[in-house]
């Protein structure tokens, strides 16, 4: 892996509880940009270490993507000894993030209150599935849940006709874990420059009602209401990658240069004058009819005379990749948006790059996902407690330290 370089959020320092998904999305990103990530893992690990593929055990593709420029301490945070080694961690840190439900960080002792106690700069962040206010709190929460409750899968049948369907991604935890890394960053803030932490709580049923809602309100978004909830556009059957004559072109013809372009060059231009499409207000009440048009028209040409075409005419269209053609899209390869890099106990590993360009504290990748325990030791000692106290956690079993590669 490169060596660490000083990114943009160097000095602030992250004790992440957190695990799976969310969570660690979060830190990877904050991780990526400079922020010390400690880990701190029960003896069992994070859940996401048994996601295969792996090449050895605890170390799955998902887990090495999500928790490099991390530091690995395992702590049996049901011993005494452990918790109040994390309490002595959390002395130094800014942040102290979990994304288990608060009951039971308020029996292992760590809830908001105890850790302000030690630190009161510290910013305590929860995210979990749902907010402390509301008749769900407490409930266990996953992606596909909140996908569910917020209405993902009912949209994909309203706009296809099909069965419900979950989106492909683990959308919910990775769009509620950038809502877990901006608030990180905005009580960071903050509490430098007040000199008080915060408690702040991130619930990803909210968080994605939001982006629903975001798009979706619709005539709703009025009292009394102008409408039924949805965004038209969004909704219609044919918005849709579009087949061609030999596969498919995702195409998107949107402002009003972009549909009297595409009606000149498939010979309409009289559609041009037609009072359904040449505002754009007016269009989005005959969406529908618009966008069956391109589709009916799309097949009757192969997809490279459609890329040749819309290109020439400025219009947004691209080839249709799968994840496999993805990574050797030359814009892809250009930019390196995929890195391969070398791995002390998995080899040559090929791994997302950290998003953005940062002219003078770039983001990097300094250092692999760790193995489990990997850093107990180290961290701890570096944290000010004693050799005896450190060895007497790993004799307990309240810490454990990964033996040393070979």
């Amino acid at each position: 892996m490169q060596k660490k370089t000083m990114g943009p959020l160097a000095g602030i320092r992250i004790l992440d509880l957190s695990s799976v998904v969310m969570g660690p999305y979060a830190t990877q990103i904050l991780g990526d940009l400079g922020a010390d990530i400690i880990k701190v893992e029960s003896p069992t690990g994070d859940s996401m270490r048994a996601v295969g593929p792996m090449k050895n055990k605890d170390m799955g593709a998902l887990f090495l993507h999500l928790n490099r420029n991390k530091r690995s301490v395992v702590l049996d945070l049901k011993q005494e000894q452990a918790r109040q080694a994390c309490l002595h961690l959390a002395q130094d840190a800014d942040v102290f993030l979990f994304n288990t439900r608060p009951e039971a960080m308020a029996r292992l002792r760590l809830d908001y209150e105890t850790l302000q106690a030690v630190n009161p700069a510290i910013v305590y962040v929860g995210a979990y599935g749902f907010g402390n206010q509301g008749p769900y709190a407490g409930r266990p929460a996953y992606d596909d849940l909140i996908q569910g409750m917020t209405g993902l899968p009912a949209l994909y049948q309203q706009q296809t006709g099909r069965e419900p369907s979950y989106v492909p991604l683990t959308l919910a935890d990775r769009a509620v874990g950038l809502h877990v890394a901006i608030a990180i960053l905005a009580a960071v803030i903050e509490a430098r420059q007040s000199g008080c932490g915060q408690q702040v709580e991130i619930p990803m049923f909210e968080a994605m009602s939001q982006m629903v809602f975001g798009d979706h309100l619709g005539g709703r978004s009025f009292e009394p209401a102008l409408g039924q909830s949805g965004y038209a556009r969004l909704l219609v059957p044919y918005r849709r990658p579009y087949a061609t004559r030999d596969g498919y072109i995702t195409a998107l013809i949107y402002n009003d240069k972009h549909w009297e372009r595409f009606f000149a060059l498939i010979g309409r231009s009289e559609l041009w004058l037609d009072a359904r499409f040449n505002t754009h207000s007016q269009r989005a009440k005959h969406i529908a009819q618009a966008y069956e048009l391109v589709a009916q028209t799309m097949l009757g040409h192969d997809t490279a005379y459609w890329l040749e075409q819309l290109n020439a005419a400025d219009i947004p269209a691209a080839a249709l990749h799968t994840v496999d053609s993805l990574m050797d899209d030359p814009h892809i390869q250009a930019v390196q948006a995929l890195q391969t890099q070398h791995h002390p106990s998995e080899g040559m590993l090929r791994t997302p790059a950290p998003v953005g360009k940062y002219s003078r504290t770039p983001a990097h990748i300094h250092t692999g996902a760790p193995r489990l325990g990997q850093d107990t030791s180290t961290v701890l000692r570096s944290a000010g407690l004693s050799e005896s106290y450190v060895n007497s956690l790993l004799a307990s079993g309240a810490a454990q330290q990964a033996a040393k590669e070979d």
